[in-house]
């Protein structure tokens, strides 16, 4: 019964640290700055996976999933979005991604 208590315990819960997600955004509002400031998210993700080493045509289904993932929750959440600058050009269900920089509040 104990062996069976320290196992479950020692189980990882499936969230990433915080840090991993605030790289992973960094490396997105990169990937959209270098593709002129919006894109579609299939195109921001291969950017973000060249850009870590992977080969685009095989991009891992997780790496995928966290990068769609950072970007929603932190759109979501108006202090991330805010430094961050993402946007959704199109609106919210819209698969192209946007950036804004602070130039772009100024206009």
């Amino acid at each position: 019964m104990q062996n069976q208590l320290e196992i479950a315990h020692d189980v990882p819960t499936g969230k990433k640290p915080v840090r991993v997600k605030q790289t992973l955004c960094k490396r997105v509002r990169e990937a959209l700055l270098s593709l002129g400031g919006e894109a579609h998210r299939s195109i921001v993700i291969e950017q973000v996976a060249r850009n870590l080493g992977h080969d685009v045509r095989q991009i891992p289904e997780e790496l995928q999933l966290e990068v769609i993932v950072s970007f929603e929750e932190t759109w979501r959440d108006e202090r991330k979005r805010a430094t961050y600058g993402f946007h959704l050009p199109f609106g919210e269900g819209s698969h192209r991604w946007g950036v804004r920089t602070p130039e772009m509040f100024a206009i």
